[in-house]
């Protein structure tokens, strides 16, 4: 009695293997993983833990505009030498946005970080879009990949192609990594790694740097 409730058992869990490996497949082969892992991720984004810490970066800026030399001298200017490729398929420039604080995303549809942050930027976008330039630069082989994820998801995200090599200050290994530019050009934030760009404390910093 006993051997059959035990082989009962072991039946069902083979089951569940089995079912749970169908799953897995299919959500590999749909490419679909990438949009439930980032899901999960995005637990973790509530958490704030993942968010770069603004509130220093904005101490030392505020010291620079009241006339702190040693932070004036810390300050790096963007190298704004960057071709790009838009949803359009038209030719533009980073130099283009120079006068704006510029969002500078790097990210592709198989990065499940990327996706996890995906819906705080679109909502700063939507938030601050009159007043920050937002460039989403996709590193997909393909760009039409990124063009129908943009659409799918109802997004409204300014998406560009890289159509020159990064200048060197932009080549980062990692996916996603997030440059903030102030209005006067110089680079205010590097964050390599997910964040929920929509906190209250992220959008008063981007205030700050008009």
């Amino acid at each position: 009695m006993n051997t059959k409730k035990e082989n009962k058992s072991n039946k069902k869990t083979w089951i569940q293997y089995g079912i749970f490996a169908i799953v897995a497949i299919t959500l590999y082969a749909t490419g679909l993983h990438t949009e439930v892992i980032g899901f999960a991720q995005r637990g973790l984004l509530a958490t704030g833990l993942m968010n770069p810490d603004v509130e220093e970066i904005a101490q030392v800026r505020n010291n620079e505009n009241n006339g702190d030399m040693a932070s004036m001298a810390n300050l790096t200017k963007a190298d704004l030498d960057l071709k790009l490729i838009d949803a359009e398929g038209k030719t533009r420039s980073l130099e283009e946005f120079k006068g704006k604080v510029i969002f500078l995303n790097f990210w592709a549809t198989w990065c499940p970080p990327c996706i996890a942050e995906m819906p705080s930027i679109d909502k700063l976008h939507e938030e601050m879009g009159d007043e920050v330039a937002f460039v989403l630069l996709s590193f997909d082989d393909d760009f039409e990949k990124a063009k129908a994820f943009n659409k799918r998801k109802g997004y409204d995200l300014p998406i560009y192609a890289p159509a020159s090599n990064l200048p060197s200050m932009f080549q980062s290994s990692s996916l996603p990594t997030t440059y903030i530019i102030d209005a006067n050009g110089n680079l205010a934030l590097t964050h390599k790694g997910m964040a929920d760009y929509s906190d209250r404390e992220f959008k008063e910093f981007l205030n700050t740097l008009k």
